[in-house]
Protein backbone atom coordinates (compact mmCIF):
# COMPACT_ATOMS: atom_id res chain seq x y z
CA UNK A 1 0.00 0.00 0.00
CA UNK A 2 3.09 2.54 0.69
CA UNK A 3 4.66 1.65 -2.19
CA UNK A 4 1.78 2.13 -4.51
CA UNK A 5 1.00 5.70 -2.40
CA UNK A 6 4.69 6.55 -3.50
CA UNK A 7 3.79 5.89 -7.33
CA UNK A 8 0.79 7.76 -7.67
CA UNK A 9 2.20 10.66 -5.65
CA UNK A 10 5.99 10.22 -7.76
CA UNK A 11 2.86 10.43 -10.96
CA UNK A 12 1.23 13.41 -9.82
CA UNK A 13 4.51 14.99 -8.83
CA UNK A 14 2.70 16.08 -5.65
CA UNK A 15 5.51 18.24 -3.95
CA UNK A 16 5.02 20.58 -6.84
CA UNK A 17 1.93 21.57 -5.47
CA UNK A 18 3.87 24.32 -3.65
CA UNK A 19 3.55 26.36 -6.41
CA UNK A 20 -0.13 27.10 -7.00
CA UNK A 21 -1.00 26.49 -2.98
CA UNK A 22 0.69 29.78 -1.33
CA UNK A 23 -0.79 32.48 -4.16
CA UNK A 24 -3.98 30.34 -3.54
CA UNK A 25 -3.94 30.53 0.60
CA UNK A 26 -2.33 33.80 0.31
CA UNK A 27 -5.14 35.21 -1.69
CA UNK A 28 -7.66 33.64 1.03
CA UNK A 29 -6.14 35.89 3.19
CA UNK A 30 -6.27 38.93 1.82
CA UNK A 31 -9.51 38.61 0.87
CA UNK A 32 -10.62 37.93 4.13
CA UNK A 33 -8.51 41.28 5.35
CA UNK A 34 -10.74 43.28 2.84
CA UNK A 35 -14.17 41.51 3.08
CA UNK A 36 -13.61 40.31 7.28
CA UNK A 37 -15.97 37.11 5.96
CA UNK A 38 -15.22 34.70 8.72
CA UNK A 39 -12.31 32.59 7.47
CA UNK A 40 -12.13 29.82 9.25
CA UNK A 41 -10.23 26.63 9.51
CA UNK A 42 -12.07 24.48 7.48
CA UNK A 43 -12.97 27.30 5.20
CA UNK A 44 -9.20 26.80 4.65
CA UNK A 45 -9.01 23.26 4.87
CA UNK A 46 -11.67 22.94 1.85
CA UNK A 47 -9.35 25.68 -0.01
CA UNK A 48 -6.42 23.44 0.40
CA UNK A 49 -8.00 20.24 -0.87
CA UNK A 50 -9.36 21.93 -3.83
CA UNK A 51 -6.34 23.70 -4.83
CA UNK A 52 -4.38 19.65 -4.25
CA UNK A 53 -6.93 17.97 -5.92
CA UNK A 54 -7.50 20.22 -8.90
CA UNK A 55 -3.68 20.34 -9.63
CA UNK A 56 -4.00 15.98 -8.91
CA UNK A 57 -6.41 15.20 -11.30
CA UNK A 58 -4.58 17.98 -13.96
CA UNK A 59 -1.70 16.22 -13.20
CA UNK A 60 -2.85 12.55 -13.74
CA UNK A 61 -4.71 13.08 -16.68
CA UNK A 62 -1.48 15.12 -18.54
CA UNK A 63 0.44 11.62 -17.81
CA UNK A 64 -2.03 9.51 -18.71
CA UNK A 65 -2.87 10.97 -22.74
CA UNK A 66 0.66 11.97 -22.95
CA UNK A 67 2.22 8.42 -22.28
CA UNK A 68 2.75 7.47 -25.51
CA UNK A 69 5.05 10.73 -25.77
CA UNK A 70 6.50 10.35 -22.49
CA UNK A 71 7.46 6.53 -23.25
CA UNK A 72 9.55 7.54 -26.75
CA UNK A 73 11.01 11.13 -24.93
CA UNK A 74 14.55 9.94 -23.42
CA UNK A 75 13.69 12.56 -20.71
CA UNK A 76 10.63 11.32 -19.35
CA UNK A 77 10.60 7.55 -20.70
CA UNK A 78 11.28 6.84 -16.92
CA UNK A 79 8.19 7.72 -15.84
CA UNK A 80 5.67 5.59 -13.88
CA UNK A 81 2.99 4.97 -16.85
CA UNK A 82 5.89 4.45 -19.50
CA UNK A 83 7.82 1.90 -16.88
CA UNK A 84 4.54 0.25 -16.23
CA UNK A 85 4.28 1.12 -12.68
CA UNK A 86 1.04 2.42 -13.19
CA UNK A 87 -1.71 1.38 -15.44
CA UNK A 88 -3.74 3.67 -17.50
CA UNK A 89 -6.69 2.46 -15.76
CA UNK A 90 -5.23 3.31 -12.49
CA UNK A 91 -4.07 6.93 -13.94
CA UNK A 92 -7.59 7.10 -15.18
CA UNK A 93 -9.43 6.07 -11.83
CA UNK A 94 -7.13 8.82 -10.17
CA UNK A 95 -8.06 11.77 -12.09
CA UNK A 96 -11.89 10.35 -11.99
CA UNK A 97 -11.46 10.54 -7.88
CA UNK A 98 -9.23 14.05 -7.51
CA UNK A 99 -11.38 15.78 -9.81
CA UNK A 100 -14.41 14.90 -7.49
CA UNK A 101 -12.81 16.03 -4.54
CA UNK A 102 -12.23 19.34 -6.27
CA UNK A 103 -15.93 19.13 -7.35
CA UNK A 104 -16.68 18.52 -3.25
CA UNK A 105 -14.84 20.92 -2.37
CA UNK A 106 -15.99 23.48 -4.41
CA UNK A 107 -19.59 22.57 -3.06
CA UNK A 108 -18.64 23.13 0.44
CA UNK A 109 -16.65 26.68 -0.52
CA UNK A 110 -20.29 27.93 -1.77
CA UNK A 111 -22.04 28.22 -5.01
CA UNK A 112 -20.09 30.34 -6.88
CA UNK A 113 -17.38 27.81 -6.50
CA UNK A 114 -19.07 25.11 -7.29
CA UNK A 115 -20.63 26.72 -10.38
CA UNK A 116 -17.60 27.67 -11.30
CA UNK A 117 -16.05 24.23 -10.85
CA UNK A 118 -16.91 22.56 -14.18
CA UNK A 119 -14.99 25.48 -16.12
CA UNK A 120 -11.65 25.00 -13.90
CA UNK A 121 -11.90 21.06 -14.88
CA UNK A 122 -11.99 22.11 -18.58
CA UNK A 123 -9.81 24.33 -18.45
CA UNK A 124 -7.60 21.83 -16.31
CA UNK A 125 -7.62 19.25 -18.23
CA UNK A 126 -7.54 21.06 -21.48
CA UNK A 127 -4.20 22.18 -21.34
CA UNK A 128 -2.96 18.20 -21.46
CA UNK A 129 -4.48 18.15 -24.97
CA UNK A 130 -3.32 21.65 -26.25
CA UNK A 131 -0.04 20.86 -27.61
CA UNK A 132 -1.59 18.87 -29.88
CA UNK A 133 -3.24 21.92 -31.62
CA UNK A 134 -1.46 25.43 -30.67
CA UNK A 135 1.92 26.39 -29.84
CA UNK A 136 0.27 28.58 -26.85
CA UNK A 137 0.21 25.58 -24.67
CA UNK A 138 2.34 27.87 -22.07
CA UNK A 139 -0.11 30.41 -22.29
CA UNK A 140 -2.90 27.62 -21.28
CA UNK A 141 -1.02 26.29 -18.02
CA UNK A 142 -0.60 30.14 -16.69
CA UNK A 143 -4.40 29.91 -16.88
CA UNK A 144 -4.97 27.29 -15.54
CA UNK A 145 -3.06 28.13 -12.38
CA UNK A 146 -3.91 31.81 -12.23
CA UNK A 147 -7.11 30.25 -11.14
CA UNK A 148 -6.04 29.07 -8.60
CA UNK A 149 -5.82 32.80 -6.28
CA UNK A 150 -9.16 33.77 -8.00
CA UNK A 151 -10.69 30.74 -6.67
CA UNK A 152 -9.76 31.08 -3.20
CA UNK A 153 -10.77 35.18 -3.00
CA UNK A 154 -14.51 33.93 -4.58
CA UNK A 155 -14.52 31.25 -1.70
CA UNK A 156 -13.87 33.61 0.85
CA UNK A 157 -15.38 36.81 -0.16
CA UNK A 158 -17.97 35.46 -2.71
CA UNK A 159 -17.12 37.86 -5.62
CA UNK A 160 -14.20 39.51 -7.71
CA UNK A 161 -12.90 42.10 -8.52
CA UNK A 162 -9.61 44.11 -9.52
CA UNK A 163 -6.84 43.07 -6.89
CA UNK A 164 -7.54 39.30 -7.73
CA UNK A 165 -7.44 39.85 -11.22
CA UNK A 166 -3.90 41.32 -11.11
CA UNK A 167 -2.78 38.77 -8.56
CA UNK A 168 -4.74 36.03 -11.40
CA UNK A 169 -2.45 37.84 -13.94
CA UNK A 170 0.81 37.74 -12.00
CA UNK A 171 0.50 34.21 -11.27
CA UNK A 172 -0.83 33.17 -15.05
CA UNK A 173 2.44 35.34 -16.91
CA UNK A 174 4.88 33.91 -13.80
CA UNK A 175 3.53 30.18 -14.65
CA UNK A 176 4.09 30.71 -18.50
CA UNK A 177 6.98 31.96 -18.44
CA UNK A 178 8.36 29.19 -16.14
CA UNK A 179 6.92 26.97 -18.36
CA UNK A 180 9.03 28.11 -21.40
CA UNK A 181 12.09 27.95 -19.87
CA UNK A 182 11.53 24.15 -19.16
CA UNK A 183 9.85 23.68 -22.20
CA UNK A 184 13.07 24.27 -24.14
CA UNK A 185 14.52 21.47 -23.24
CA UNK A 186 12.28 19.44 -25.49
CA UNK A 187 12.11 21.62 -28.30
CA UNK A 188 13.89 19.14 -30.57
CA UNK A 189 11.44 16.17 -29.73
CA UNK A 190 8.42 18.64 -29.71
CA UNK A 191 8.97 19.42 -33.22
CA UNK A 192 9.68 16.41 -34.83
CA UNK A 193 6.02 14.70 -32.84
CA UNK A 194 4.49 17.29 -34.43
CA UNK A 195 3.63 18.47 -30.56
CA UNK A 196 3.12 22.71 -30.35
CA UNK A 197 5.73 24.99 -28.12
CA UNK A 198 7.41 28.05 -28.72
CA UNK A 199 10.58 26.59 -28.53
CA UNK A 200 9.71 24.27 -31.70
CA UNK A 201 7.78 26.83 -33.25
CA UNK A 202 9.95 29.90 -32.97
CA UNK A 203 12.93 28.87 -31.40
CA UNK A 204 14.77 28.35 -27.59
CA UNK A 205 16.50 31.90 -27.98
CA UNK A 206 12.59 33.32 -28.49
CA UNK A 207 11.53 31.63 -26.08
CA UNK A 208 13.51 32.78 -23.37
CA UNK A 209 13.39 36.47 -24.10
CA UNK A 210 9.45 35.56 -24.26
CA UNK A 211 9.90 34.19 -20.42
CA UNK A 212 11.63 37.18 -19.10
CA UNK A 213 8.93 39.77 -20.87
CA UNK A 214 6.30 37.55 -19.59
CA UNK A 215 8.24 38.32 -15.60
CA UNK A 216 8.43 41.51 -16.00
CA UNK A 217 4.40 41.42 -16.28
CA UNK A 218 4.25 39.33 -13.33
CA UNK A 219 5.89 41.81 -11.05
CA UNK A 220 3.82 44.57 -12.87
CA UNK A 221 0.80 42.58 -11.38
CA UNK A 222 2.31 42.18 -8.67
CA UNK A 223 3.20 45.74 -7.65
CA UNK A 224 -0.77 46.06 -8.77
CA UNK A 225 -2.39 43.65 -6.38
CA UNK A 226 -0.15 45.23 -3.44
CA UNK A 227 -1.50 49.16 -4.64
CA UNK A 228 -5.32 47.73 -4.79
CA UNK A 229 -5.10 46.31 -1.68
CA UNK A 230 -3.16 49.14 -0.04
CA UNK A 231 -0.87 46.20 1.50
CA UNK A 232 2.27 47.44 3.43
CA UNK A 233 5.97 47.47 3.17
CA UNK A 234 6.67 43.52 3.92
CA UNK A 235 4.48 42.71 0.58
CA UNK A 236 6.78 45.17 -1.46
CA UNK A 237 10.00 43.63 0.29
CA UNK A 238 8.45 40.86 -0.43
CA UNK A 239 8.02 41.40 -4.13
CA UNK A 240 11.62 42.90 -4.66
CA UNK A 241 12.69 39.59 -3.57
CA UNK A 242 10.61 37.51 -6.18
CA UNK A 243 12.25 40.02 -8.63
CA UNK A 244 15.69 39.37 -7.31
CA UNK A 245 14.41 35.02 -7.64
CA UNK A 246 13.15 35.88 -11.40
CA UNK A 247 16.79 37.81 -12.55
CA UNK A 248 18.90 34.64 -11.32
CA UNK A 249 16.71 31.91 -12.67
CA UNK A 250 16.57 33.72 -16.12
CA UNK A 251 20.76 34.02 -15.79
CA UNK A 252 21.18 30.28 -14.85
CA UNK A 253 19.60 29.22 -18.70
CA UNK A 254 20.53 30.33 -22.00
CA UNK A 255 20.21 29.73 -25.38
CA UNK A 256 23.43 27.75 -25.56
CA UNK A 257 23.18 26.16 -21.82
CA UNK A 258 20.24 24.68 -20.21
CA UNK A 259 21.90 21.99 -18.08
CA UNK A 260 20.29 23.87 -15.02
CA UNK A 261 17.18 24.18 -16.29
CA UNK A 262 15.98 21.78 -13.57
CA UNK A 263 17.20 24.36 -10.54
CA UNK A 264 15.74 27.05 -12.17
CA UNK A 265 12.05 25.55 -12.77
CA UNK A 266 11.68 23.71 -9.38
CA UNK A 267 13.68 25.28 -6.85
CA UNK A 268 13.58 28.98 -7.59
CA UNK A 269 9.83 28.86 -8.47
CA UNK A 270 9.30 26.80 -5.13
CA UNK A 271 10.93 30.23 -3.53
CA UNK A 272 8.91 32.51 -5.84
CA UNK A 273 5.23 31.04 -4.25
CA UNK A 274 6.73 31.02 -0.70
CA UNK A 275 7.45 34.46 -0.61
CA UNK A 276 4.61 35.68 -1.50
CA UNK A 277 2.62 33.22 1.22
CA UNK A 278 4.47 34.66 3.88
CA UNK A 279 4.14 38.47 2.53
CA UNK A 280 0.61 37.76 1.75
CA UNK A 281 0.38 36.17 5.51
CA UNK A 282 1.78 38.54 7.01
CA UNK A 283 -0.16 41.19 5.69
CA UNK A 284 -3.08 39.52 6.73
CA UNK A 285 -2.74 39.41 9.85
CA UNK A 286 -0.80 42.80 10.54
Amino acid sequence: MIAALRRYTRLVALPHTVFALPFALGAAALAFRQTHVELTLARCGFILLAVAAARTAAMAFNRLVDRRFDAANPRTLARELPRGEITPAGALALTACAAALFVFAAARLGPWPLALSPLALIILLGYSLAKRFTWATHFWLGLALGGAPAGAWIAVSGRFGWAPLALSLAVATWVAGFDLIYSCQDRAFDASHALGSVPARFGIAAALKLSSALHVLTIVGLLAFGLLLHLGWVYYVGTAAILLTLIWEHRLVSPSDLSRVDKAFFDLNGYVSLLFGACAAFEALR
